[in-house]
């Protein structure tokens, strides 16, 4: 069992993040047997060809029954129904956690839903992923040298943590423990606001919110885009529900985020406005040596 890890995982949600997760287990010999549970019998049918699972759930209880780890990787604003669903099924023993990119909503959620089960919930967030989705998606290396943030409750046990933070390394993650208000605030502004304004650009220049004056249609527009255009935008790629449940899930984070931003735009136009030159050059040297200081360390 050392050698192993676990003997039954079960996967909610084997997509992107949750078929990842299942197949770096499988490659780091962490796991005897997964079990995938989702909504797209194709999806799951995918899943177990490309070997990210060895059996298809029958049902939720089936599933539940005799699982050592429950890995819960489904929109955020289904947990809390999930959660609900799982709940009488659970047995004593079993360790739940999940990847939420916001984790108040879900700690409500599983305090509404698992009050018997608290000791064994290990919220969680890999900061990783891909525009990508769907089983098709699933890579064994997805999580190698990324971070992942658990926010453990106070009643979560000390055993299911390091369990968790066990699985985390095997997949190759650095894994860091934060209140779950830190990592809300700090995913507000540096993954949850870039998908904000990559999605609100594409679609400011898919004309949608554009005016019947607009001389240049999006068509006439994206066709003079380069390499900084798509890799700006690349993340408008992902999934639209996904990112609906996690700006609403941490709506007033991400609100303050969004008000500071629009006061640096509004500076910035102030600039333009008065012909500010050696301002803007400010601006755009501290942006520019706060990003190459940031590389320089993470490099």
């Amino acid at each position: 069992m050392a050698s192993v890890g676990i003997n039954k995982l079960v996967i909610i949600g084997v997509g992107l993040i949750g078929g990842s997760f299942a197949l770096a287990l499988r490659k780091a010999g962490r796991v005897r047997h997964i079990v995938g549970v989702g909504r797209s019998r194709e999806n799951m049918q995918r899943a177990l060809a490309l070997g990210a699972i060895d059996e298809i759930a029958a049902d939720l209880a089936s599933a539940l029954s005799g699982a050592n780890v429950i890995f819960l990787a489904v929109p955020v604003g289904q947990t809390g129904e999930t959660l609900a669903r799982m709940a009488p099924l659970l047995e004593p023993d079993s360790i739940v956690t999940d990847a939420g990119s916001t984790k108040q909503d879900v700690i409500a959620a599983a305090r509404l839903h698992l009050l018997r089960h608290l000791k064994n919930f290990v919220p969680g967030h890999p900061v990783a992923g891909a525009e990508r989705s769907g089983a098709s998606a699933a890579d064994p290396d997805l999580f190698q040298g990324k971070n992942v943030v658990l926010t453990p409750l106070e009643e979560t046990s000390a055993d299911a943590t390091q369990l968790v933070t066990g699985l985390w390394q095997a997949c190759g993650a650095t894994v860091s423990r934060l209140s779950a208000a830190q990592q809300d605030d700090i995913l507000a502004a540096v993954s949850h606001l870039p998908h904000v304004l990559a999605f609100a650009l594409m679609d400011l220049l898919s004309g949608t919110q554009g005016t019947s004056s607009d001389t240049l249609k999006a068509g006439e527009l994206l066709r003079f885009t380069g390499t900084g255009f798509r890799d700006f935008t690349r993340i408008a790629g992902s999934s639209p529900e996904m990112w609906r449940d996690i700006c609403l899930g941490n709506r007033d984070t991400l609100l303050r985020r969004i008000d500071a931003y629009q006061r640096e735009l509004a500076a910035i136009r102030d600039m333009l406005a008065r012909n500010d030159g050696e301002a803007l050059e400010r601006l755009f040297t501290n942006a520019r040596e706060t990003r190459r200081r940031w590389v320089k360390k993470s490099s």
